[in-house]
């Protein structure tokens, strides 16, 4: 892997246990020398997790829409700056620029964004390693959620055992380097066995 694409809130007024992950996922890239692929905003986890990697030596290249580019959203200090016209542009442009993908806390766009590249694993659009970090236990619910689905033969268990979560931001890297691409869920999902 050389870069990765996180997907996190950019509310400013977010816990300040979710702004110290954001700074230390910032770091731990950095420190590994991957490249931060992320959405380009100043504000919120985003701002803060730039922001780290930037601070460290890192590489961030951001990708942001034509109406959120403004003074009040956009980070203007950033390797690289990418505007795209529409909010799928800008999700299949940092899809494209990464090699695997994490999801910090956030809301609609972070979980809309996180599902969607699982989706996209899902059916064979990509082979990339998803993960979560689960800053004090943010995720928990949805992970139970995900159980459930497995439970309820909504979701298959290699789907769900593909979603990597970790509290520690260079464990959860380990463990996206170790991934292994279900190939198998894959074509029986597909019907294609």
């Amino acid at each position: 892997m050389k870069s990765i694409c996180v997907y996190c809130g950019s509310a400013n007024q977010a816990s300040p246990k979710y702004f110290q992950a954001a700074r230390r996922m910032g770091e731990t890239l950095a420190r590994a020398g991957l490249t931060l692929v992320y959405g380009g905003g100043r504000t919120g986890l985003m701002g803060a997790l730039a922001d780290s990697t930037l601070e460290a030596g890192g590489q961030v290249f951001g990708v942001i829409t034509e109406s959120m580019n403004t003074p009040e959203l956009v980070h203007t200090h950033l390797t690289s700056l990418q505007v795209t016209a529409t909010i799928h542009q800008r999700k299949a442009r940092m899809y494209a620029l990464a090699d695997g993908y994490i999801a910090l806390p956030g809301g609609y766009g972070t979980l809309d964004e996180l599902f969607e590249t699982l989706t996209w694993a899902q059916i064979g659009e990509h082979q990339k390693p998803v993960g979560i970090l689960n800053v004090d236990g943010y995720y928990d619910l949805l992970l139970q959620m995900l159980d459930r689905a497995v439970l309820e033969k909504l979701l298959f268990p290699e789907h769900r055992a593909s979603l990597l979560c970790d509290t520690e931001p260079e464990r959860l890297l380990e463990s996206m380097a170790a991934h292994r691409y279900p190939h198998e869920a894959v074509q029986r999902w597909m019907r294609q066995e």
